[in-house]
């Protein structure tokens, strides 16, 4: 769905659509796990030159693997979402213009208007957490053997550290 500028003109637009997995492509390892459905409208604010206001709601698993365990995991996402995108290009703002607090949560877009698409796989990417894990007390691949320790235990030691910067230990820096 495209929302164009002329059309925001004459109206506010509403959507309800629901993108079966695989519409949207994603970054390579994700991927959604159930419809995304999304719920809201789009308009056009007036007296700014081209601002779109996006408003909705979001629902939608995806699933990755984890990173400490390599398994499967899924990362529910339901959420609202209020977003704000300004034309590239703007009259008069031919330069680098320095922009206060507020403006580094707007969005910009390029040419007539906006795809409801790029706009929710944004939306999406943002809401994951960084660090992608199955449960926070999932302890990860062992090392050494490569045993997921959620699985089993394994009878690994650790290897010793590396010996070679111990002389700096020794160091002493004696005051200015």
């Amino acid at each position: 769905m495209f929302f164009s500028v002329k059309e925001l003109e004459l109206k506010k637009v509403r959507f309800d659509v629901a993108f079966a997995p695989g519409e949207i492509q994603y970054d390579q390892g994700l991927s959604q796990a159930t419809p995304l459905e999304a719920i809201g409208a789009a308009e056009l604010l007036p007296h700014t030159l081209g601002e779109i206001r996006i408003q909705g709601h979001l629902k939608v698993r995806m699933q990755a693997d984890c990173d400490r365990c390599l398994e499967p995991a899924e990362f529910p996402i339901d959420s609202d979402f209020d977003l704000f995108y300004r034309p590239a290009k703007r009259a008069g703002y031919e330069e680098d213009v320095e922009i206060d607090e507020g403006e580094s949560e707007v969005a910009f877009y390029e040419g007539s208007g906006v795809e409801l698409k790029d706009i929710l796989r944004e939306f999406v990417l943002l809401s994951l957490p960084m660090q992608r894990i199955c449960r926070e007390d999932c302890h990860g691949i062992c090392p050494v053997c490569g045993q997921n320790r959620n699985q089993a235990d394994c009878a690994c030691e650790s290897k010793k550290m590396d010996d070679r910067w111990s002389a700096l230990k020794k160091l002493q820096v004696k005051g200015i």
